[in-house]
């Protein structure tokens, strides 16, 4: 069970900042667990900023019209 916990905050150190902090506080302890619940935190991240890029393109265009 150790090295299932070491193996857990291993790969929770090598995750992005902004991954980390928002699996961090659930102190998930199983691996593929953990991977997956980070893999969506990413993709929702991901969505998150490509959003607001948009929007603030739109902003931008509407903007200059």
């Amino acid at each position: 069970m150790e090295a299932e916990e070491d193996k857990c905050v291993k790969f929770e150190n090598g995750l992005r900042p902004e991954i980390k902090q928002l699996i961090w506080f659930s102190e998930i302890r199983n691996f593929p667990t953990l991977v997956n619940k980070s893999r969506i935190c990413d993709k929702d991240t991901k969505a998150k900023a490509n959003y607001y890029k948009a929007a603030n393109e739109k902003r931008g265009r509407d903007f200059a019209k």
